[in-house]
């Protein structure tokens, strides 16, 4: 499987739903452009057009693609992910981008680097390779390697 440089994977296909070549897909965005009618995504192997998708629940949506037309063509895409061009969103921080760029606090100390996004019912955390976690919301910009946070003091006095 090659996946072209760029794309980004948006979910993993389950199991085929349905007599006309539905698959249960578990979506990891929450872009709706993904779920929309004419999104294209790449399987690994091709590009699939989505006709139709419908929620199911824990992230999960049943879809309908335009190359697909039977179960026995669906049950064999089971178990691939599905990958998907970056969306364009000036407003939007991407965790593509936010992985490995330093993270600097509103006093311009250096707080480490950001070596993963963590998925958090309240607000995603940006993991830093100090061991400390700053809610996105305090991120104030984004430069071309840098992340500026506002953050409250003592944030960073917590594992000291």
């Amino acid at each position: 499987m090659d996946v072209p440089e760029g794309l980004l994977e948006i979910g993993r296909i389950g199991r085929a739903h349905g007599v006309r070549g539905a698959l249960v897909v578990r979506v990891d965005s929450d872009r709706p452009e993904r779920v929309t009618p004419g999104a294209r995504l790449f399987d690994g192997e091709r590009w699939l057009t989505l006709v139709s998708a419908r929620p199911q629940p824990q992230h999960r949506w049943v879809m309908q693609f335009e190359e697909l037309t039977d179960r026995s063509q669906a049950e064999r895409y089971q178990g691939r992910s599905l990958w998907g061009e970056p969306i364009v969103d000036p407003d939007a921080i991407w965790v593509h981008d936010v992985i490995g760029m330093r993270v600097v606090d509103q006093h311009g100390i250096d707080r480490g680097r950001c070596i993963a996004v963590l998925d958090n019912p309240a607000n995603d955390l940006l993991e830093l390779d100090t061991g400390h976690l700053v809610p996105i919301t305090f991120v104030v910009e984004m430069g071309a390697d840098t992340v500026s946070v506002d953050a409250p003091e003592g944030l960073f006095d917590l594992l000291g």
